[in-house]
Parts: structure tokens; sequence; C-alpha cells
């Protein structure tokens, strides 16, 4: 059972991160180029054949995060901006309890991780940060509940042609939205909801396009 909440987090649950807790299921410099001239995820020393920018992350934090943190290996999802990081916390036993008394519980041990881990959390975000050029947020899950701890919010420039922005206009005057930006985000909300598995086979194709490119060769 998810509960919403909305509440400020701590400025320091990631380093240089905008933070807000809220439940959901599911920050912020742009990334860049990394200290000496290569590109986040660059090739690897000696000309080796370099995994997909994800993948390092991935196989960055997996190394990095202490191994006691999380039931299994940390859902762990990045773009351009933002690196974030989704573990999965072991469920209190409440065998018999109610559904409130289950949520409770729950959100008990996310908070007793949250601020457990709070030093270590700054520290690994800062360190990837300076390697990615990302900034990193954190959420985990327990039970049913899930909770971001940190995110960013990155604002994205678009041109729409009048019926596309009637379509917004539609959204604020039926007060499904509050202004155009806040209809444009429910409409790509909208999208992901609705296209999950079109989006997801895309997202496999673009993984294997990446595959083949770092398979050529070494560019000049």
């Amino acid at each position: 059972m998810n509960t919403e909440q909305g509440d400020s987090g701590p400025a320091d649950d990631a380093a240089g991160t905008n933070t807000s807790s809220q439940t959901t299921s599911g920050h912020g410099e742009p990334g860049g180029t990394a200290p000496g001239g290569a590109a986040p995820g660059g090739a690897a020393p000696g000309g080796a054949a370099r995994g997909t920018a994800t993948e390092e992350v991935r196989g960055w934090f997996s190394g990095r995060l202490p191994g006691d943190w999380f039931t299994a290996t940390p859902e762990i999802q990045a773009d351009r901006e933002e690196i974030t990081i989704v573990g999965v916390l072991p469920a209190p036993e409440t065998a018999g309890a109610s559904d409130a008394e289950r949520a409770a519980a729950a959100e008990g041990r996310i908070r007793r991780f949250r601020e457990e881990t709070r030093s270590r959390r700054i520290e690994i975000a800062r360190e990837a940060e300076h390697k990615f050029r990302r900034k990193v947020s954190w959420g985990v899950t327990c039970a049913d509940v899930t909770e971001m701890f940190t995110t960013l919010s990155v604002p994205v420039m678009t041109r729409l042609r009048q019926p596309e922005r009637r379509v917004l206009d539609t959204l604020v005057e039926a007060g499904v939205a509050r202004s155009r930006s806040d209809a444009l985000a429910w409409c790509v909300r909208l999208t992901g909801e609705n296209a999950d598995s079109w989006l997801s086979r895309l997202r496999a194709a673009l993984r294997h396009v990446e595959e083949v490119r770092d398979q050529g060769p070494a560019s000049a």
C-alpha cells in the first residue's frame, strides 16, 4: 500500500541534491565531460572494449554499495542528469497485523534506514557525482511501500504548435493540471504508464545499438 507524503527531506540526503520525500512506485548537473577529457563511462585503459555508460554506473555502484543494505541488487537507472538507486529492505515481521500496522512498520523501517545510512549515502553520492558528473538520488522499497528520499526536477524546453498547445490548455481548464508545464508532465506520465511495454522494447533496442557501437573501432 503506497502512501503519499510531500514533506521536505533533510538537505544532506545527497550531496548537492535538491531533496524532497515522496512515496511512489517508481537529480542535478547535466552529464558532462569527466576529468581528463574522457566522457562519463568512457573507454577503458588500453583501448579495451567498454560497456555502456549505464552498465558502468551499475557496476560501480554494485561494488561500492555495502552488501548488507538491501536484500537484493538495487534497481539502478541513469540518464544524462541523474542516477537513481532504489533498493529493497527486509520487510518487518508483521504476521497477523492489519494493513495499517504493516504499512506503519514498513514506513518506520524506511525511516530508520534513511537516518542510519545518511552519512554513507552522502559519501557515496559525492564520489559518484565526481566520477559520472550526474546527481544521485536514493529510494527504497519495504513491503508494499516505496519511498524516494531525493528527487531532481530538470526543465525540458520544447516547442508546440497550436493543436498541441490546445491539448495542454484543455487539461488546465478542466482542472487536471495547474499550468501548461504541469499538463505536459501529466501527458508524459500518462504515456509512460500506458506504453510501458513499448518503451521497454525501445530501451532494449537502444542498449543493443550502444553495445554494437562500443564494439566498433576506437575513434581517433
